[in-house]
């Protein structure tokens, strides 16, 4: 399995990943979920509204970390925003639950892949494996 689909595949089966953004000088961190592997580069969305989208317009560097079974991911790269309707569309087909919230063509939704990507997958019990997509 490449390196993309390996983290995509854990932060969908986890369910819940936490993604850290910079304000200012002050760490946020905020539940998220959605993870979609798109023409290549994995994908998130959320809302340009949100605090979330202005962190990341100022600072695209992050980190997420997600757990399930007694492993643990760490991704860290950069954000870069996708404004493309066909790209919205795919990401809300993937997640139809958001369109109550989120439509391809609101000036709201936003879908951002990451770039320069690196994961690390950790463990108690077993030597941190890195990956990079």
């Amino acid at each position: 399995m490449e390196a993309i689909e390996r983290v995509c595949a854990f932060l969908k089966e986890a369910g819940t990943y936490y993604l850290a953004t910079v304000d200012g000088d002050q760490p946020r961190v905020r539940p998220f979920g959605t993870a979609a592997i798109i023409d290549g580069k994995l994908y998130i969305q959320t809302g340009k509204v949100k605090d979330v989208s202005k962190q990341l317009a100022a600072n695209p560097k992050f980190e997420i970390c997600a757990f399930k079974d007694g492993i643990w991911v760490r991704v860290s790269g950069k954000f870069v925003n996708d404004d493309s309707r066909e790209t919205k569309v795919k990401m809300l087909e993937e997640y139809p639950s958001l369109r109550r919230m989120y439509s391809e063509d609101d000036d709201n939704t936003q879908v951002l892949y990451i770039e320069e990507g690196t994961a690390t997958f950790s463990s108690f019990t077993a030597a941190p494996e890195t990956v990079t997509f």
